[in-house]
């Protein structure tokens, strides 16, 4: 790594960012990674827009008296801009939020408006736009998804005259490549951009529709998603959603970096919802939080009896179809299950009719609840989660820090975080840190549950699975450190 990266200029664009606005694990990446990365010298700034569900008072947001307001076109319309900021939470990082009441002023981030995507239009073109008033011209812009996937074109077509973005790098993150911005032909000319790029076989064209993501990962010097397996599979037919051919022709700029988690606010030692609390060299603490939960939900304790955990969203995405099939297995199984999440109606009934068929054997709580979620990750033995495909996944890193093995399907980021102890063992090894299986099949499922508690009565064998665990460093400062890489990796393209 050179020694130019630590004065590297970032901007990072992002249509949600913790806790300003969030919806799912896109905006913890985007409040989290700047201050991993101011922390090692990085000058970085964040933008979002300026929804109106967002308390200025409480975020201490300030009108930006050096920009004003930016007249900034979308279908030929000039829209009032003005830009507001505020600094990340315990951070000197500086975030802009665009704010245009007629795009953004509507009660939540995300709309199934005629309009969509006009509103991600002007936000791309207002951030590109407040650069220029600010002439502060970043090495890197760090675009997020569909939303901001138009960044990189705009950079070098549009607004390709302004020789302050000569030396520009773009980065594109994929966070989940099933939303893709797809919109109507013709769609893009509200962005001014020549009609041959969304013509049939353009580069930003789909199935005949107009597509944000596929002009980001066309026009971006470097591609990431969030975890190297993940990375691996959405070059396939079967977890590519239409766009692996695509993303093929960029497979050597194609890069997968697993997210981190908040190391404060999900920590055993100090967690604020935590009855007792513990460590890796003091798990004994630990069988209290599984009594304090199981006598919190009404279920009997057994010291010898697995407690199994799930905190999800309750879709076929995740993995429901699949334990619905397996359902009446896992129930004749000598273990308790705690459940909490909310999705769709049939995975919720399935669960709520689990409860009342087996009171002393299954809760489950439909909604969320930040404490019970700690609570649950904190004093379950285990946690379940089956995903068909999940491109990161965090909850099996909270369950790795808090000594909760987690029994998951090897996809994406669950494959490049749990290491099955049997398959390890086998090989000779010892730092399995928990129980994996690759068949979307009641099948594969209940035997890797089966595996578990087996393997739970053996208590230093339990003990070093947890302990490989707790070892895991998922703070963002490693993966800080990847994207810093790549950084360089996108300016040393740009710049040839």
């Amino acid at each position: 790594m050179s020694k130019a990266i630590p004065s590297m200029k970032i901007a990072i664009v992002s249509s949600e960012v913790a806790p300003y606005a969030k919806t799912g694990g896109l905006a913890d990446v985007s409040g989290a990674l700047p201050k991993a990365l101011a922390q090692m010298g990085c000058d970085v700034k964040v933008f979002m827009p300026k929804y109106s569900t967002i308390d200025e008072a409480r975020y201490d947001l300030h009108f930006e008296y050096g920009i004003g307001e930016m007249p900034v076109r979308v279908g030929g319309i000039p829209w009032s801009v003005h830009v507001q900021r505020t600094h990340l939470p315990r951070s000197s990082v500086e975030v802009y939020f665009i704010d245009c009441p007629h795009y953004f002023h509507r009660g939540k981030i995300y709309t199934s408006d005629h309009d969509e995507h006009e509103r991600f239009i002007l936000f791309s073109k207002a951030v590109i736009e407040a650069l220029q008033y600010m002439h502060w011209a970043p090495d890197v812009i760090h675009c997020n998804d569909w939303q901001t996937a138009l960044i990189p074109l705009l950079i070098k077509e549009n607004y390709g005259w302004d020789r302050l973005f000569d030396g520009t790098a773009s980065l594109l993150s994929i966070h989940n490549i099933g939303y893709q911005g797809l919109f109507a032909p013709g769609s893009l000319s509200a962005a001014e951009i020549r009609p041959e790029f969304s013509s049939p076989g353009g580069p930003a064209e789909k199935d005949g529709a107009a597509c944000f993501l596929k002009a980001g990962i066309l026009y971006s010097e470097v591609i990431t998603t969030v975890s190297e397996t993940y990375a691996r599979e959405i070059l396939s037919p079967e977890y590519g959603a239409g766009m692996e051919h695509t993303l093929r022709t960029r497979e050597s700029d194609l890069h997968g970096v697993i997210n981190g988690i908040d190391v404060d606010e999900w920590n055993p030692e100090t967690d604020r919802y935590l009855p007792f609390h513990f460590s890796r060299k003091n798990l004994g603490e630990k069988i209290k939080n599984k009594e304090f939960l199981m006598e919190k939900v009404g279920l009997p304790f057994h010291r010898d009896r697995p407690l199994i955990g799930i905190v999800s969203r309750l879709v076929a995405q995740k993995g429901f179809d699949i334990l619905a099939d397996s359902l009446a297995t896992l129930m004749q199984m000598d273990a308790q299950w705690v459940v909490l999440g909310s999705g769709e109606d049939r995975y919720q009934d399935m669960f709520h009719a689990a409860h009342r068929s087996l009171p002393h054997k299954v809760w489950a709580y439909i909604g969320f609840n930040n404490e019970l979620a700690h609570l649950i990750e904190a004093g379950a033995d285990m946690f379940l989660m089956p995903s068909r495909y999940e491109p990161c996944g965090l909850n099996q890193m909270y369950s790795l820090r808090y000594g909760t093995v987690p029994i998951v399907r090897k996809t994406g980021g669950l494959a490049d975080t749990v290491w099955d102890w049997d398959e390890l063992s086998y090989q000779g090894r010892d730092d399995g840190n928990g129980f994996t299986f690759n068949d979307t099949s009641s099948y594969a499922l209940t035997t890797a549950v089966y595996r578990a508690l087996q393997t739970y009565p053996h208590q230093e064998t339990w003990a070093k699975i947890q302990q490989n665990g707790m070892n895991r460093d998922f703070s963002w400062k490693g993966s800080a450190k990847k994207y810093l890489r790549l950084y360089e990796r996108a300016m040393q393209k740009r710049r040839g």
